[in-house]
């Protein structure tokens, strides 16, 4: 069944997820096909693809949603790439996306409407496009045929949980941003009974290899016998933070699940399963984004007080 849907996206089912999206769709209502096997994609006027300034031709491949920018800069070496009809090999040559033709082995290259795909990802899978050792990867749990998608950020090979997957770089950027300060949320399984001491301690930080890592919230979920389950809130995240963290507190993690990015909680989704974002999601993140930008420009602007 298809069905109307409010202002703000264009949607598609699964099998016919080849259609292109015209810039004038957005934001006049589209349409979606009921869930779960909708692909809900957001047209690029509404995200800011279009721009009058010049912007490096890899980066230009990659906000037109064609390929990550570490693919463009080897197809723009390989010759592949033409700007208005001259080939280029510097991956920083200035394009105007509004005024500039670029062409990819002679194909014209057409923005693609923005997509925002949540997974549960499962443990044992790895964040990458292609595994050298063959192992299963976070595109293995996607439909075929969905264009070309980039992870935000990562969780490594042994957790699990919320992971965002978009063709829209700089929104990406936007959310891993180390200034935007947005909450991720975790729930830690923990081979020990903690106490006030071990949340504090936590919260305080410690420093390792050169990092002080540190949580902004720590709370215990549930207990048993010999084990228990943390909910943990971190506003920035470096590689492997609250593994190292616990390690350096002689705490060991026996399962680590990412539950929440900011206002958008994993809810529901079977591990392994992807879908797109609703709308209210989007947006919702959208506000968090700006809300957390807003005061960060405000505390760098505060003067110093002494």
């Amino acid at each position: 069944m298809i069905k109307r849907l409010g202002t703000g996206l264009v949607a598609a089912p699964m099998a016919r997820r080849s259609a292109r999206v015209g810039t004038g769709l957005c934001p006049v209502q589209g349409w979606v096909a009921d869930p779960p096997r909708a692909v809900i994609v957001y047209d690029i006027g509404v995200t800011g693809a279009k721009s009058s300034r010049h912007i490096g031709m890899a980066r230009a491949l990659s906000k037109l949603g064609y390929c990550s920018r570490s693919q463009a800069f080897a197809l723009i070496r390989a010759g592949r790439v033409t700007l208005n009809g001259v080939v280029r090999r510097n991956p920083e040559t200035p394009v105007n996306l509004e005024g500039d033709r670029i062409l990819v082995d002679g194909q014209s290259l057409a923005a693609s409407a923005h997509l925002y795909l949540m997974l549960n990802k499962p443990r044992g899978v790895v964040t990458t496009a292609a595994d050298e050792e063959g192992r299963r990867t976070v595109y293995d749990c996607l439909p075929a045929g969905l264009p070309w998608l980039a992870p935000v950020g990562r969780l490594d090979k042994a957790s699990e949980g919320l992971l965002l997957l978009t063709n829209d770089s700089e929104w990406a950027a936007r959310i891993l941003a180390p200034e935007t300060h947005l909450d991720k949320t975790y729930h830690v399984q923990i081979g020990a009974l903690p106490d006030a001491h071990l949340l504090r301690a936590m919260e305080k930080g410690v420093t390792t290899d050169g990092d002080l890592l540190r949580v902004k919230q720590a709370a215990v979920l549930r207990t048993g016998q010999r084990n228990a389950w943390l909910e943990i809130v971190l506003e920035e995240g470096k590689n492997r933070h609250i593994r190292r963290l616990l390690a350096a507190l002689d705490v060991q993690v026996l399962r680590l699940v990412r539950v929440a990015i900011g206002p958008l909680a994993l809810g529901e989704l079977p591990k392994g399963s992807s879908r797109a974002l609703r709308v209210e999601e989007k947006c919702a993140l959208d506000r968090a984004l700006r809300r957390l930008h807003s005061k960060s420009r405000r505390l760098k602007l505060a003067p110093d007080f002494i």
